[in-house]
């Protein structure tokens, strides 16, 4: 899938299916992540992050970057741009912002905001060691194929959701960030 395929799949009026996400009591805290997409020309790869393995939530998941919103940023747009700066290195004059899918809850209290960013591929990521072990790319083609998607339902008393699962090589993308790719996936994919 090249740049202008997804950009005239993904400007559209329709309103997607969206994958449940997790029921919260109240509003959930404000986050927003960064799906940054490197423009090959010929090929768009997803830059995703193994978060730090000293880290005492979440430790070595595969994840967007992001995070919380601070009182600084002005926009979720802002949260994303910043958190991308500060986990991999990634200026915000290397992305070109397209949109933001759905906001995502989370069992962890989060309401996420996915940002979906163009990257110019010139980028070499640099790591920040106190958040994240390391950044790898995948082709976007893999993660939108819903048939790649592993779905397991559980339950949190009464309540069963779903948990999505996306294998790439020796990862496996889990949780919300499967989650909102799934929703990016039937965004561009009805």
């Amino acid at each position: 899938m090249t740049k202008n395929e997804f950009l005239s799949q993904f400007h559209h009026l329709r309103q997607p299916y969206t994958e449940p996400d997790f029921p919260l009591r109240k509003k959930g805290r404000p986050a927003a992540v960064l799906i940054p997409l490197i423009d090959y020309g010929n090929s768009l790869k997803l830059l995703l992050t193994e978060r730090a393995h000293h880290l005492k939530h979440h430790p070595g998941q595969i994840s967007f970057p992001g995070g919380a919103v601070d009182n600084t940023d002005n926009s979720f747009f802002d949260t994303a741009l910043r958190e991308a700066q500060e986990e991999v290195g990634l200026p915000s004059s290397h992305v070109e912002v397209v949109g933001m899918l759905p906001k995502y809850r989370t069992i962890s209290g989060y309401e996420i905001a996915p940002v979906v960013g163009f990257v110019n591929p010139n980028f070499t990521p640099v790591i920040d060691k106190n958040e994240v072990e390391n950044a790898f790319e995948v082709p976007l083609s893999h993660v939108l194929d819903r048939k790649n998607h592993l779905v397991h339902t559980t339950n949190r008393g009464k309540t069963s959701f779903p948990i999505y699962f996306i294998p790439w090589k020796h990862h496996m993308i889990w949780g919300a960030t499967a989650a909102m790719l799934r929703n990016l996936s039937h965004h561009v994919h009805p």
